[in-house]
């Protein structure tokens, strides 16, 4: 009798396999532990047709029973639950007792299929012999919107061309604690609490003292527009 491929599904793994309906159900369990992981006393096997009927496979003689008695048909599914307590059973997903491969730093950098190779290759990133000069220009552009906005501290102004969000001038520089945010950034403490911080950033304090209150935001100098922006009452931010 050919071989007939059948989806073998567990709790562990799923795959499509060639099954030969001659063999016997142990003679099938004692192949499958391997595959499942669950040992041939543990299986219990369910025969799933492609008209979603389930068919239990449990017989008394399972060294004289083969897979034939049972009406498989190409693409079938044969579902194996492990009848083990949780506790018995391995759990495939904790890799904390694994030892991992780590590559050096060194043999990484030897590589020539490896990314860093390519961004080398590429001229990419620091290894742009132009990345200083154009970091220098965003650093520069930002000093510009500074000055043509006459940012200052003290001073009043929204943040967003946002009628409703504005504040105080709080903080004029560079913002160490933001990644990649070189150049000046400009702290703004709102009227209202609708910000994303109490003026201070991974610990370090740039004004006021520490509250659950965020009035505290940080942003680029082109999203400030300083003016005579003075707070809005209730009344006001009701009716804009």
């Amino acid at each position: 009798m050919a071989d007939i491929p059948l989806f073998v599904i567990s709790d562990y793994s799923a795959s499509e396999r060639r099954i030969t309906p001659s063999w016997s159900i142990s003679e099938f369990k004692a192949k499958m532990e391997s595959v499942t992981g669950i040992p041939p006393s543990s299986q219990k096997l369910t025969y799933k047709t492609a008209t979603s009927e389930r068919i239990p496979m449990d017989v008394a003689d399972e060294d004289n029973t083969l897979l034939s008695s049972f009406p498989l048909s190409r693409n079938g599914e044969i579902h194996i639950t492990d009848l083990r307590p949780p506790s018995a059973r391995p759990n495939f997903n904790d890799t904390t007792g694994v030892e991992k491969y780590v590559m050096s730093e060194e043999d990484y950098a030897q590589k020539t299929d490896s990314v860093l190779a390519w961004k080398k290759a590429q001229k990419l990133g620091r290894f742009d012999p132009d990345a200083p000069s154009h970091e220098q220009a965003k650093i520069a552009n930002y000093e510009q919107e500074v000055r043509e906005r006459r940012i200052e501290v003290g001073k009043r102004c929204r943040v967003g061309h946002e009628d409703t969000r504005r504040g105080v001038v709080m903080y004029v520089g560079e913002v160490v604690e933001i990644p990649g945010g070189s150049g000046p950034w400009v702290g703004v403490k709102l009227d209202e609490p609708v910000g994303k911080n109490d003026g201070s950033i991974a610990g370090t304090r740039y004004w006021g003292q520490p509250s659950e209150l965020k009035h505290g935001v940080f942003v680029r100098p082109e999203r400030v527009e300083v003016g005579n922006f003075p707070a809005l009452d209730d009344l006001e931010m009701e009716e804009i």
